[in-house]
């Protein structure tokens, strides 16, 4: 394969299907004809009934007009809605990757898995930024960087549309965390917006031509998204072109006049809001137009028409909804999203013929972990757990130890003895303007048998409030929603404690959890001592579906005990080798010193048991590289003081500032004093690479890549450009062209990657263009944001670009 790059390819398919809409001299093509034809056909009433979704995966039909039902699916991580399926790496992890092709080859064996199942919309990629590690959907988007953000995007997009599929591309905009995500007001600046959160929607549109953008729960500086026209309208549809459908999140529409006018074109999944009883008397009083209603039907049919959906039946009887070559797409994708973080004394790859005994422990290893919760969870047909991977990579030639070393949450639950001091007892009262919910109050006494430090794990999906001898020790305010929450508390053997927990159900039902265990007896002393007899241990943590996901942030601290896990088996073996299940980054103060090697295998997939025994006994090379900076403290991060909101808690629009501005990530750690863990753009492998002969223009720039190692191997290089000179404070570096390139030992590969004029701009706000300041800058090449040992010098004029 030729290795100059050829960038915003598009497939001849989606080319056909986009020149299906064209005009030629003014005249309606034959697609024009079918959506004219179909709307005179239809009532004001239909069109407002078709604008709305219904049961609640699809598009209704309406039969007297010829028009059929649209189904759709939860994405993006595989075709969720209809039973099982084949699980592809999540979102952080295709974007650990490096590697468009990769994103467009699983973006078409996802459309392919929906053709087989009668889909005609994919609900996703997600593409929202990753700012912190807490937010509990960081799994299912691309990174904090919004240029791997739109290349991978591309990619993904490409991939699915190319099967005939409508992509939807989620969630705009600015939906960067899960906390109170349907009051939360995003506030930042348009050059914050332009600059970070914008760029892969917009390449969404402008080079994907996806055909459905889904508008976001959370308000922008005070505005629903459903309602902001000026995103909606101004931006997407007619700066950007964008002639496809903009739905809403699932519930995520709160003003059927306002959504109406301002650009929504479906509101899913039902019309709660943009129905008959609130748009028909608006366009009988004339504060909806029959022209707007119309726009939006025009769209939906347009849309539908370029897909072909009218033509043929949406499913593909010939293809299968369970097939090897899926499986080894997802494989793939798990393969080379896998980041070795640390590697010390060359503690991997494993040495099959020598470490014949391992020891695999912790709440990750079994059973897999493919993908974590909400919307984007997968039922695999078979996924496959680093226990599995492992063991089957060995086979007959090794022997496999197992324990999984803590409790899980359900056991402390059942198997913490409390004496129920008094029956629960309800009260009425209000918690939030016109709604009375009930808030029921349990109490007990509790009497440690021993000691010390204890756990106190408590949990429920409501909320909460805590107390130990009438001390607080955890409040839930339902709105963040870590689940669960735990804290250690001091204990003395024999003197029982007052436990009063106090919660308000969102229903007629509550979920809620309570259990303290020592901590002395947390971890399992089985996990150190098979440790102890193993060549090698593998502790397997993180999180899962129950701890990570949609509607909730996480925490930066992994679940409760596994530090103390690590820590212990750490002890037990010198050869401990830890893997990391999350969406992001998580504490590591307490064992990163204490253990020689580190994986991160965000979330794998159905494959990722197959791909981390691959990479831990070297039959591959682990490929991945941080999409995000990995933080040493949650204090370190420069979203720390604005993440949560910093003005209107409590009040119907909490609003969180955009204190950091375009310093979102490496933005901020390249130049500053505070240094990332792990930077961006890290990773490491088992062989080494050499970078020389770089050289470029306005227009691009060209180097040599050589591996120097003795594996075979994937080197990531990564293109950085800085603007010294510019007359607005602008970061020191920002990633403006990417190449993941494999290489035998000794060979190198010239590589070209193209410049265009945005890899020099900025978004100047009082002219509200894009800008480039004539002048010098400088091109950066390397491995990661901190490490770019080669430079080269761009004179840029006005002329130039």
């Amino acid at each position: 394969m030729s290795a100059r790059v050829v960038a915003r390819t598009v497939p001849l398919a989606l080319l056909i299907l986009s020149h299906v809409v064209s005009r030629v001299g003014g005249a309606q093509t034959s697609a024009d004809a079918r959506v004219e034809a179909i709307l005179a056909k239809l009532t004001l009433e239909q069109k407002i009934d078709l604008i709305g979704g219904v049961d609640p995966m699809f598009i209704r039909e309406v039969p007297s007009a010829g028009w059929p039902q649209l189904k759709m699916s939860d994405g993006p991580l595989g075709v969720r809605t209809w039973g099982p399926t084949t699980g592809y790496a999540a979102g952080i992890a295709l974007a650990a990757a490096w590697d468009p092709e990769l994103a467009q080859r699983v973006g078409a064996s996802i459309g392919r898995d929906a053709r087989a199942r009668g889909v005609h919309f994919l609900l996703g990629p997600g593409v929202n930024i990753y700012r912190a590690p807490m937010n509990g959907r960081n799994f299912e988007y691309f990174g904090e960087d919004p240029f791997l953000a739109a290349r991978t995007t591309v990619g993904y997009i490409t991939g699915v549309q190319g099967q005939g599929v409508i992509a939807t591309v989620k969630h705009f905009a600015a939906n960067n965390s899960e906390y109170d995500r349907h009051r939360l007001s995003s506030d930042m600046d348009e050059r914050t917006l332009r600059e970070i959160y914008l760029p892969a929607f917009e390449a969404a549109v402008r080079e994907a031509h996806v055909g459905a953008i889904m508008d976001s729960y959370n308000l922008l500086n005070g505005v629903h998204l459903t309602q902001n026209a000026w995103l909606n309208d101004s931006i997407a549809k007619h700066e950007w072109g964008f002639d496809g459908i903009m739905m809403s999140d699932w519930d995520a529409t709160y003003d059927g006049v306002a959504a109406a006018n301002a650009g929504l074109d479906l509101e899913m999944p039902w019309g709660k809001f943009m129905n008959r009883a609130t748009l028909l008397p608006a366009v009988q009083q004339g504060t909806v137009t029959t022209a707007t209603i119309d726009d939006k039907v025009r769209r939906i049919l347009r849309t539908a028409i370029r897909f072909g959906f009218l033509d043929h039946d949406q499913t593909d009887l010939g293809i299968p909804a369970y097939s090897r070559a899926a499986s080894e797409v997802a494989l793939q994708s798990a393969r080379e999203s896998i980041v070795l973080l640390k590697n010390d004394g060359n503690a991997l790859p494993l040495d099959a013929t020598r470490a014949r005994t391992i020891a695999v422990i912790g709440p990750d290893a079994w059973p897999a972990r493919a993908s974590a919760g909400g919307s984007a969870t997968i039922e695999s047909f078979a996924p496959v757990s680093i226990l599995q991977g492992i063991t089957d990579y060995l086979g007959d030639s090794g022997h496999v130890l197992y324990v999984r070393g803590l409790p899980s949450a359900m056991d402390l639950y059942e198997n913490t003895v409390f004496h129920v001091d008094t029956a629960p007892n309800v009260v009425q009262e209000p918690l939030l303007p016109r709604d009375v919910m009930t808030t029921t109050r349990w109490a007990a006494s509790f009497t440690p048998d021993r000691s010390g430090m204890h756990l106190v794990l408590v949990e429920g999906d409501c909320a909460y409030r805590l107390t130990i001898d009438d001390a607080l020790v955890y409040e839930e305010r339902d709105q963040e929603g870590h689940t669960p929450h735990w804290v250690e508390l001091p204990l003395t053997a024999g003197r029982p404690v007052h436990v009063q927990l106090a919660f308000t159900p969102r229903g007629r039902t509550v979920r809620a959890g309570l259990g303290i265990r020592s901590m002395a007896t947390l971890v399992d002393p089985e996990a150190a001592r098979i440790a102890s007899r193993a060549d090698a241990a593998i502790v397997a943590v993180g999180f899962d579906p129950s701890t990570e996901g949609e509607g909730t942030d996480r925490t930066f601290a992994l679940p409760f005990g596994q530090d103390a896990l690590i820590e212990a088996v750490a002890a037990a073996n010198k050869r401990t080798v830890v893997t990391v299940t999350a969406g992001g980054n998580v504490a590591m103060d307490p064992w990163i010193d204490h253990v020689p090697a580190v994986l991160h295998t965000w979330y794998p997939g159905q494959e990722g048991g197959t791909a981390v025994a691959q990479v831990l006994f070297g039959a591959t090379d682990p490929e991945g590289r941080l999409p995000v900076s990995f933080e040493r403290r949650w204090e370190d991060n420069p979203t720390h003081d604005s993440y949560y909101p910093t003005s209107g808690v409590g009040t119907a629009e909490p609003h969180v500032t955009y204190s950091e501005g375009v310093f979102v990530g490496y933005r901020y750690y390249v130049g500053a004093s505070t240094k990332p863990r792990f930077p961006f753009g890290y990773g490491l492998s088992y062989t080494t690479f050499a970078f020389s002969h770089l050289a470029a223009t306005p227009r691009g720039v060209s180097f040599d890549v050589t591996n120097t190692g003795a594996h075979a191997g994937a080197a990531v290089a990564e293109v950085y450009i800085g603007d010294p000179s510019a007359r607005v404070k602008r970061p020191a570096k920002e990633l403006k062209g990417f190449k993941k390139v494999r290489l035998a030992p000794g060979e190198t590969r010239h590589v070209e990657l193209p410049l265009d004029a945005r890899a020099f701009a900025y978004w100047d706000i009082k002219a509200r263009r894009w800008r480039t300041d004539p002048g010098r800058f400088v091109v950066y090449l390397g491995d990661s944001s901190e490490n770019t040992p080669l430079t080269a010098t761009v004179m840029v004029s006005a002329s130039s670009r």
